[in-house]
């Protein structure tokens, strides 16, 4: 089966707007500024729609520019993993379905393909998943800390392209903190666990020691590092890392004390190995049915564990068909990880409780933002006064009045002219029987009842 092709960008005015891409985020106006996350994950959808709807790191510039030009999209960013995409956007109104219809046409879904599986999540939600997300509470291992890199890397890329803005900014930065308050005050990462250690673990299952048994690794990214780390440090005896380029290969095999290759050299070397793990950035299957009915003609029954981390996979799925081979992809991992999750989940009700506050705090900043306007306003209003009034004081000096007639009259002028409108407003509320202005005033103005301190 061959992978998924990148989408091609095509801007349907029906639910996007006529804005250049490339021109960043729109002038925000705080008050009508609402958040948005949506997509899938491990948990919601199957690997087949989770590989459709990857989208790879050349191609997330462009897909960012389109999702930030839909309509009522003020600012975006794109999280895209083995495990999980998804978007983060700054509405200026709505819901955000023309940010969810752009993703359905862009990947080229039906409704009936894609609505059973997305979640949406909209304001303090769209706050606690990525807080969530990016502390590892929704990852596949919980706890997992890789994937707080993958979404600095999503913010980064957003951040180029001209995406994110003041508020999705604030969002990432309080995420990133939180993130790290988590491990820090929590146990959640104090046994580590991933994918790949998890992976390293079931091949210890099927073969028991490692120290006769060779081990091929395809690409030289962080997760084969880490499975590679992971072997070497069970006792495995020979490494091979194969890598679409050489000098890559070559690097990370001097590290763990093993020898490069290119992928293409890989068919000679296949035969040799017992175990394989898979983590490259190929759009298409790399490791097919044959090379690996050809692999066995010299192997004796020799069987071979089989890895896939990639997403879109690396290894053609009949090839689980085949007699002797032990083929896991991430999916598969789930069940294997769940044994060593005992100690996280109980630190997790902890950083459930640190990202609760955190959610709120963030809230809290977000809504302050509705005032900033009206703060603004008022304070502008109270400088004009206070300019007019401090003039005429002057004036009256320049006239022959004395310092202390001059000051008394800034002083009385000033309070009487700041104070005017509350007064009026307030006898108002009184004429017209409104209680509640009456007490909005005594708490915005700080009237204390008299005898209180």
């Amino acid at each position: 089966m061959v992978g998924p092709s990148v989408p091609h960008i095509a801007v349907n005015r029906s639910y996007c707007t006529n804005q250049v891409f490339g021109k960043g985020p729109r002038a925000h106006d705080f008050r009508k500024m609402s958040l948005l996350a949506f997509g899938v994950n491990h948990r919601s959808a199957p690997l087949a729609l989770r590989e459709r709807v990857n989208i790879p790191d050349d191609a997330l510039p462009s897909a960012l520019r389109a999702l930030n030009a839909c309509q009522d999209v003020r600012e975006a960013a794109i999280l895209s993993t083995c495990n999980r995409t998804d978007l983060y956007c700054g509405l200026s109104e709505g819901s955000g379905e023309s940010a969810i219809d752009w993703f359905r046409h862009y990947h080229k879904l039906s409704a009936k393909e894609w609505n059973p599986y997305q979640y949406v999540r909209h304001s303090d939600h769209a706050v606690r998943h990525i807080m969530r997300v990016a502390s590892g509470l929704d990852s596949m291992i919980l706890g997992e800390p890789q994937i707080l890199g993958q979404i600095k890397h999503a913010y980064r890329t957003a951040i180029r392209t001209g995406t994110v803005g003041h508020i999705l900014g604030r969002l990432f930065q309080q995420s990133f903190a939180v993130a790290k308050q988590v491990r820090t005050d929590t146990a959640i990462g104090s046994s580590p666990v991933s994918v790949a250690f998890a992976a390293v673990r079931l091949a210890q299952q099927i073969f028991g020691e490692l120290d006769n048994f060779t081990a091929l690794m395809m690409g030289a990214g962080e997760t084969i590092e880490l499975a590679a780390r992971h072997l070497k440090s069970n006792g495995l005896k020979r490494l091979i890392i194969a890598n679409r380029t050489v000098e890559g290969a070559h690097r990370l095999a001097r590290e763990l004390g093993g020898f490069g290759i290119g992928l293409k050299e890989i068919a000679p070397h296949l035969s040799e190995a017992d175990i394989i793990f898979c983590s490259t950035a190929s759009r298409e299957h790399i490791l097919h049915r044959h090379d690996f009915q050809t692999a066995f003609s010299g192997r004796k029954r020799r069987p071979i564990f089989v890895a896939d981390l990639a997403v879109p996979r690396d290894v053609e799925p009949s090839v689980a068909e085949l007699e002797d081979i032990y083929l896991y992809t991430v999916d598969d991992l789930e069940g294997v990880i769940k044994d060593n999750l005992e100690h996280r989940e109980k630190a997790a009700f902890q950083a459930e409780e640190i990202i609760d506050a955190k959610v709120s705090h963030f809230m809290g900043w977000l809504g302050a933002l509705d005032t900033v306007p009206t703060i603004r306003r008022y304070r502008d209003n109270a400088r004009s006064t206070r300019v007019s009034v401090l003039e005429k004081a002057r004036r009256l000096i320049r006239n022959g009045a004395s310092v202390d007639e001059a000051l008394n009259y800034l002083a009385n002028t000033l309070t009487n002219k700041l104070t005017h409108s509350p007064t009026v407003r307030i006898r108002e509320a009184g004429a017209h029987s409104r209680p509640e202005i009456i007490e909005a005033a005594r708490i915005l103005l700080d009237i204390k009842d008299e005898g209180s301190d």
